[in-house]
C-alpha cells in the first residue's frame, strides 16, 4: 500500500524487453533505499513493482505483461523520469489517500491553463472507469494522489500548486502525454458490494435474532 506522496523521483537507466516482458533499471539519488529489501514494492509512476535487485543508487524489477497493458511501463525508455515511493508502514503519515499501486487504466492530457501560480490540467480518462472518478474525490496520477477538481463525462481537471510540480513529475507533462490512473478505492468496492449478480437470492439470518434469544431462555 502507498498513500500517494512521492517520496523523490528517479530516471529509468533502462528498460530491456525480454521474452514478452520487461525488466526496468531505475537510478534515483533522492530516494533512500537503506531500509528496502529485496522483495520490498515500490510505486514507479503509481505502478507497485517488486524490488528484484539493489543497486547502490536504485534497484531492478520486472514488469509482466499484464501491467504493460494496464500501463504505460512498456513505454518508458531510457532518460524518462518516473515519481517514486516506497511502501507505507504502520508510522507512515496517510498524507494522501489509500492507493494500492494497481493501475486501472492509462489517461491522456488534454489541456494545461494557468490558474494564478497553479496549473489547470484536464486529462482524458478511459470510458470504463468514468463511474469511478468524482467531483472532490480522489484519484491517482502517475502515482501522485490528487483531488478531482471538475468532471465532465470521461475527463476531470485537476490543479497542481508549485510544490507537486516541483517534486513530481508534473513538469514534464504536455499535451498528449499519457499517464497512469487509478481510482479510490472505496469506488470499486462499493460497486462490487452493490452488484446484482453477487448478491443472495435470500438474506442470511442474523446470528443473534429474536428466535435465538428466546430458544436459549434470554426471552419468554
Amino acid at each position: 500500500m502507498f498513500t500517494g506522496i512521492v517520496e523523490a523521483v528517479g530516471t529509468i537507466r533502462s528498460a530491456t524487453h525480454c521474452a514478452g516482458d520487461l525488466r526496468l533499471c531505475i537510478h534515483s539519488a533522492q530516494l533512500d533505499i537503506s531500509d528496502v529489501q529485496i522483495g520490498d514494492s515500490i510505486a514507479t509512476n503509481g505502478v507497485c513493482l517488486t524490488v528484484a535487485e539493489l543497486l547502490d543508487n536504485g534497484y531492478i524489477s520486472d514488469v509482466s505483461i499484464e501491467t504493460l497493458e494496464k500501463s504505460t511501463l512498456g513505454e518508458l525508455n531510457a532518460g524518462v523520469v518516473v515519481n517514486l515511493e516506497k511502501a507505507l508502514t504502520p508510522a507512515s503519515r496517510l498524507g494522501g489517500h489509500l492507493v494500492s499501486g494497481h493501475v486501472d487504466g492509462v489517461g491522456k492530457v488534454i489541456s494545461i491553463e494557468p490558474s494564478a501560480r497553479s496549473s489547470r490540467y484536464w486529462i482524458n480518462a478511459p470510458m470504463s472507469l468514468a463511474r469511478y472518478i468524482a467531483q472532490k474525490g480522489s484519484i491517482t496520477v502517475d502515482g501522485i494522489s490528487l483531488t478531482v477538481n471538475e468532471v465532465d463525462k470521461n475527463c476531470f481537471s485537476l490543479n497542481i500548486v508549485p510544490h507537486t510540480k516541483t517534486v513530481t513529475t508534473v513538469s514534464h507533462w504536455r499535451i498528449d502525454s499519457k499517464v497512469n490512473l487509478e481510482v479510490d478505492q472505496v469506488a470499486r468496492y462499493l460497486e462490487r458490494l452493490y452488484d446484482p449478480e453477487l448478491k443472495p437470492s435470500t438474506a442470511p439470518e442474523p446470528v443473534i435474532s429474536t428466535s435465538f434469544l428466546a430458544k436459549h431462555g434470554f426471552i419468554r
